[in-house]
């Protein structure tokens, strides 16, 4: 069953590798706060060591994990095993938000492919990694990535992304500012 260890091993990191889609959990400090987890896909996430990682943040409707790392700086990605042997790993960090002109974000966006809608890195320190069974998660064929959050920010372009974090990526639905208004200026 489960194990853990205090850092990514080599099979770990082989594992992580081959995996398509990742799962990123935050949550705000207040008892009221939300828990944030989300799915992320498309070639965005990079082991830098064997106690760090990042991945490039796309933009979406909300931009919860951003300020919760900001408040309090926990993070948890996880990886499950669609096909092949069954498996989880988790990943448990701090983690760190990186926009354009900040220390590091011309070295670590140099590892990514460019992607459009591309607002921001999250780097996590990982401090824990945990495997368990997954033996009741279900196999799932992997066929393509879908191009349609791509297309969407070509079409809105660099002015019409702006607008878009000015209007929906500011604030938390808990109402904890992001960082984003550092990248518009705002």
């Amino acid at each position: 069953m489960g194990k853990q260890f205090p850092s990514m091993l080599p099979e770990h990191m082989a594992f992580i590798r081959k995996q398509h889609l990742f799962f990123v959990g935050t949550a705000a400090s207040s008892p009221d706060g939300h828990v944030n987890l989300s799915p992320k896909g498309y070639d965005t996430f990079r082991i830098l060591s064997e106690n760090q990682v990042a991945y490039l943040d796309l933009t979406g409707s909300g931009n919860e994990t951003s300020a919760h790392i900001v408040e309090n700086g926990r993070i948890t990605v996880m990886f499950c095993a669609f096909e092949g042997p069954p498996n989880i790993l988790r990943l448990y960090g701090t983690g760190t938000v990186l926009l354009p002109g900040d220390e590091r974000w011309e070295e670590l966006y140099s590892r990514f492919e460019p992607i459009a809608g591309a607002r921001q890195i999250i780097v996590v320190d990982v401090h824990k990694v945990q495997t368990s069974c997954g033996y009741a998660v279900p196999f799932m064929t992997y066929e393509k990535e879908r191009d349609t959050l791509q297309r969407w920010a070509e079409h809105k372009g660099e002015e019409g992304l702006a607008s878009y974090w000015q209007e929906k990526n500011m604030h938390t639905i808990d109402g904890l500012p992001t960082p984003l208004g550092r990248r518009i200026g705002k």
